[in-house]
C-alpha cells in the first residue's frame, strides 16, 4: 500500500514517515501543498495523509484541487487546528478522517486501516494475485483454475492479507479481524493457520506468503480487483 504524505513540519514528516514504513507501508512525503498536489495528481496513491496549514496552498485547497482535477485518493487530515469549524470544513471538502494533533501513532494506523477499508469494502469481488484468484461472492478459492478448499479462518486469512496486498498485515491486525479478539503474544494460532494456508495455496504458488520477522505477513505481486 502507497501512501503519499504532505507534512511541512519536518521532525513530524520524517517521524510519521519512518513509523508508517516500519509497519509496512510504501511512503512518499513532501512538506510543500503545491508539490504535494502535483504527486498525487501523477502518481497512483492509496491513501493520503494531509496537514491543512502548508506552504504553497493549504491542504484544504489542495482538496478542493484533487475535487477539480477529479483525483479520487482517500485523504486523512492530520492538523494542529482542532476547531470544531475546521473539521467540518475539512470533511465537506472530501476528507474521509479528521486526526486532530498531537495524536497517538496507533491511532493513526487504525484509522488508516480503517479508511483503506472502507474503500476496498464494495469495490472488488475478486482478487486475483499471479496463478491465485478469491471470489468473494462465491466464497471460492482457485490456484491455477484449481479449486482449494478453505476453511472460514484460511479463508478470512486470505482476504486480509489480499485486500492488504504489498503491506505487512501484523499479528495484531489479524486477530482483531479474524478472531476478533486481542492478540495473545503467547499463541501460535496464527503461524498455525498461515502454515495451513500456505500449504494449499503455494502448491503451485511457492513463497506466495511472505513473512516479516517479528512484524506479520504478506503477500507480494501485482494485485487484480474485479
Amino acid at each position: 500500500m502507497k501512501i503519499l504524505l504532505i507534512e511541512d513540519e519536518p521532525r513530524l514528516n520524517d517521524f510519521i514517515k519512518k513509523g508508517l514504513e516500519q509497519n509496512g507501508y510504501v511512503v512518499d512525503a513532501t512538506t510543500n501543498g503545491s508539490t504535494g498536489l502535483e504527486m498525487v495528481s501523477v502518481n497512483e496513491y492509496d491513501l493520503l495523509l494531509l496537514d491543512i496549514m502548508l506552504p504553497g496552498q493549504s491542504g484544504l485547497e489542495v482538496l478542493d484541487n484533487m475535487k477539480r482535477f477529479n483525483v479520487k485518493v482517500p485523504v486523512i487530515i492530520v492538523s494542529a487546528l482542532t476547531n470544531s469549524n475546521n473539521v467540518i470544513d475539512g470533511l465537506d471538502k472530501g476528507a474521509a478522517d479528521y486526526i486532530k494533533k498531537p495524536f497517538d501513532f496507533g491511532e493513526l494506523l487504525a484509522r488508516i486501516r480503517a479508511v483503506t477499508r472502507k474503500k476496498n469494502q464494495g469495490s472488488c469481488s475478486i482478487y486475483k494475485v499471479g496463478d491465485l484468484e478469491m471470489n468473494l461472492m462465491q466464497r471460492k478459492v482457485t490456484v491455477a483454475d484449481e479449486f482449494v478448499p478453505l476453511t472460514n479462518r484460511e479463508f478470512l486469512l486470505l482476504e486480509l492479507l489480499l485486500a492488504n496486498c504489498n503491506r505487512v498485515v501484523t499479528k495484531t491486525e489479524m486477530a482483531e479481524k479474524v478472531w476478533e479478539i486481542a492478540f495473545d503474544m503467547g499463541s501460535n494460532v496464527i503461524e498455525v493457520h498461515i502454515s495451513q494456508l500456505r500449504k494449499k495455496i503455494e502448491k503451485t504458488s511457492q513463497s506466495m506468503i511472505q513473512t516479516k520477522v517479528g512484524m506479520g505477513y504478506y503477500i507480494e505481486g501485482e494485485l487484480t480487483c474485479k
